[in-house]
């Protein structure tokens, strides 16, 4: 099983970069009973201020996936999804390092 990396790069429509940075936050706050995700980091890109960052961590695709599959259509994801101008995800190949994941099980 290996884990899976990713990021989030979220440019907010004007004026809204506050309200998604704070819907974020509270998708990490739901997801900090969730033992299959590891990270959740929620950033603001310096001297952007209407450019988020996710940065996610989590113990497998599958914990991924039923994450994805419980907000799949929700009204949270329709809300954030409507502050959102550009969205890209950014699938990663974890390679190591120092935090979360980087040593065997």
């Amino acid at each position: 099983m290996s884990r899976v990396a990713r990021y989030g790069r979220a440019v907010a429509r004007e004026g809204s970069a506050d309200e998604l940075a704070e819907r974020l936050l509270a998708a990490a706050d739901d997801l900090a009973g969730d033992p299959g995700c590891e990270l959740y980091l929620v950033n603001r890109e310096a001297d952007k201020p209407n450019v988020i960052w996710v940065t996610e961590l989590w113990h497998s695709e599958e914990d991924l996936a039923a994450a994805l599959e419980k907000i799949r259509g929700s009204k949270d994801v329709e809300a954030v999804l409507g502050l959102v101008e550009d969205y890209q995800m950014i699938e990663l190949d974890l390679l190591g390092g120092k935090g979360p994941g980087t040593s065997a099980d």
